[in-house]
């Protein structure tokens, strides 16, 4: 099995939300509901204050806490590519990997009773395509592939920002290209 991760380039990310809008259209979410979620934080205080952008989703960890917690194997690690994914037939709704994922990335969808996340697009990396989020981003920010790839072609990328939980956690698969302040200051997140 080769494990498939993501790769972020935050100096890249100019905030555009392309990558929620393309992952939102592509699943049908309804309002309210995401995969991936692009989050703005602030640094400092005037005049010298910067922000940053992080573009948020299942890390497809290789230690998932969601898989772990989960009574009926909903959540479970797929044996072709390392990915986490989710069986709706076998999901009873009881939102424990919701509670257990420390990035907060499964999303419990009431219309559905169910729980859903982000899956790397797998019918089109099926059909041999990219995951939406990845082929929408205009800034190229985001990459998905065999995680050792992911790694060699970025050596300076970092598992932990200053926002994140540890990555000793879950050992998430999701490589990022940070900018320096995200590395040494959570910031506040900006709510727009």
């Amino acid at each position: 099995m080769t494990k498939q991760g993501f790769y972020f380039n935050m100096a890249a990310c100019i905030g555009c939300r392309t990558c929620q809008i393309a992952c939102k259209d592509k699943n049908d979410l309804a309002v309210g509901d995401t995969f991936r979620r692009l989050e703005d934080y602030e640094v400092g205080e005037f005049p010298s204050a910067t922000v940053y952008h992080y573009s948020r989703t299942c890390n497809h960890c290789e230690n998932p806490a969601c898989v772990q917690v989960c009574p009926n194997s909903a959540m479970y690690i797929s044996e072709e590519d390392g990915t986490v994914l989710h069986d709706d037939e076998k999901c009873i709704g009881c939102q424990y990997c919701v509670k257990a994922c420390p990035y907060g990335v499964p999303t419990y969808i009431e219309s559905l009773q169910l729980t859903h996340k982000c899956d790397g697009c797998l019918a089109l990396r099926n059909a041999g395509e990219s995951p939406a989020c990845v082929a929408s981003c205009p800034m190229r920010a985001l990459e998905f592939g065999p995680f050792d790839e992911l790694k060699s072609r970025h050596p300076d990328a970092v598992r932990d920002i200053a926002m994140l939980p540890s990555s000793s956690e879950t050992e998430p698969c999701t490589l990022i290209g940070p900018r320096p302040v995200a590395v040494d200051s959570a910031g506040s997140e900006i709510w727009f």
